[in-house]
């Protein structure tokens, strides 16, 4: 018999929301993204939550493609912060990873929600105040101008290759 302690009851697994946002640079400016949240337009880098089966570098290129129309190479990961979200009461644990655009399809329909994609420049996102989506906004910004940058061979992924 094994030694294992019983975990806790499926209703008291904590689950934390794993997320992924992209920085893209593009002389002197970045790919942000206008979005409606309960009615208010906020502004955000592209981000959004990982899928089953999908590698985080997957998912950040995903992501920014779905909220702005744009493929980008991923260049290095910035970090990885955690935060707590006092409207959805939730925890977030986000990669944040830079990359530069290579193609723009300007004919994509944007995800739900989505306003528009614009390039601002830091000055422009810092202006915004209130209106960034959370506070993990500016602190990737700042990690990216203050040089923070990890290889991409930092995250290994141990899941199946996708077919197709």
């Amino acid at each position: 018999m094994d030694d294992i302690p019983a975990g806790p009851a499926q209703a008291d697994i904590w689950r934390p929301h794993v997320t992924v946002a992209s920085v893209v640079a593009d002389g002197g400016r970045f790919l942000m993204v206008e979005e409606v949240i309960r009615g208010e337009h906020r502004f955000n880098q592209p981000a959004g939550h990982l899928d089953p089966a999908e590698t985080l570098l997957e998912a950040a290129r995903r992501e920014t493609l779905e909220e702005t129309g744009w493929d980008i190479e991923l260049d290095c990961l910035i970090g990885v912060q955690q935060w707590h979200s006092p409207v959805h009461d939730s925890h977030i644990v986000r990669f944040a990873f830079a990359g530069r655009p290579l193609r723009h399809h300007p004919d994509r329909p944007l995800d739900q929600g989505i306003q528009r994609a614009l390039w601002l420049t830091y000055e422009e996102i810092a202006a915004l105040g209130d209106r960034l989506r959370s506070p993990l906004v500016l602190t990737t910004l700042h990690d990216w101008l203050a040089g923070q940058r990890f290889p991409l061979t930092a995250l290994r992924s141990l899941l199946p290759a996708r077919g197709g």
